[in-house]
């Protein structure tokens, strides 16, 4: 058997307010399926969704998103207009660049360019 990935969630305190921040970073509509349960279809992407969780985000993201953008500064500066934080500077070598912010609720994620699969 092998699985295909039907959508990402993040555990979060507030999904209504975290898709519309995910939304209008990625494109698509935001959905409040309930008080607990969001989620955004970007287009050309996979389902990302929110859950209410009772637990406060306490360490680094396990997992994280990364993001192509081709300019990382404007990319960066709109996400931040949304409601997003930066971490750090821009880090750059042969393989490409990346920049970390924090989403709303503190969830890390990178805006990234250059060679494909370069992380942050």
């Amino acid at each position: 058997m092998r699985a295909r990935i039907d959508e990402i969630v993040f555990d979060c305190a507030e999904p209504a307010v975290l898709v519309r921040f995910w939304a209008a970073l990625l494109g698509g509509d935001p959905v409040d399926r309930s008080p607990d349960w969001s989620y955004v279809d970007p287009p050309d992407s996979i389902r990302v969704a929110f859950q209410r969780v009772p637990e406060g985000k306490a360490v680094k993201n396990r997992l994280h998103l990364d993001l192509h953008a081709g300019d990382l500064a404007t990319a960066s500066a709109e996400a931040e207009r949304l409601g997003a934080t930066r971490t750090g500077g821009i880090v750059a070598d042969e393989q490409g660049a990346f920049q970390v912010l924090l989403d709303p609720e503190g969830n890390e994620f990178c805006f990234v360019s250059g060679v494909s699969g370069t992380t942050g």
